[in-house]
């Protein structure tokens, strides 16, 4: 599925929209530039979910957490982590094994600890400032 939205409140809706079809122990892989509009897009999954609570980039602490909602969402940022080695060192098996949503941003740096069925979940800048191209597959990365 390949969605164009306009703004980051589109983007955000995308991810709400997407929030409704999630199974516990999903897991989202993000990929796209910095500023792209990865966090609103998980801004959108936290409200689908219905996890209430201002949703942060989780740059500096690696992953934050959302619970209260259908399904927790577990938020991470992956941009200064080196190896999938580090993931499991945060502890990733126990937050798959917590049946919530793990949305991961800057998944390429641990793609070889990303199981083959995730959602992948690629965000791209469009022709105009707020336009993002948004497409999301399952499986592995082209």
């Amino acid at each position: 599925m390949t969605c164009t939205t306009n703004s980051p409140e589109e983007t955000e809706a995308l991810g709400a929209s997407l929030a409704q079809e999630l199974e516990p122990g999903a897991v989202l892989a993000f990929t796209g530039d910095l500023g792209a509009g990865k966090t609103a897009f998980v801004r959108g999954l936290a409200r689908g979910l219905g996890c209430p609570g201002r949703v942060t980039s989780p740059t500096f602490t690696i992953v934050n957490e959302y619970e209260g909602g259908r399904l927790p969402l577990f938020h991470f940022d992956m941009y200064r982590l080196g190896s999938a080695d580090e993931l499991f060192d945060i502890g990733w098996e126990d937050y798959l094994a917590r049946g919530g949503v793990c949305a991961v941003e800057w998944s390429e740096n641990v793609a070889e600890a990303l199981e083959a069925d995730c959602l992948r979940v690629d965000i791209r800048r469009g022709e105009r400032d707020n336009q993002r191209i948004i497409t999301v597959t399952r499986g592995k990365e082209a």
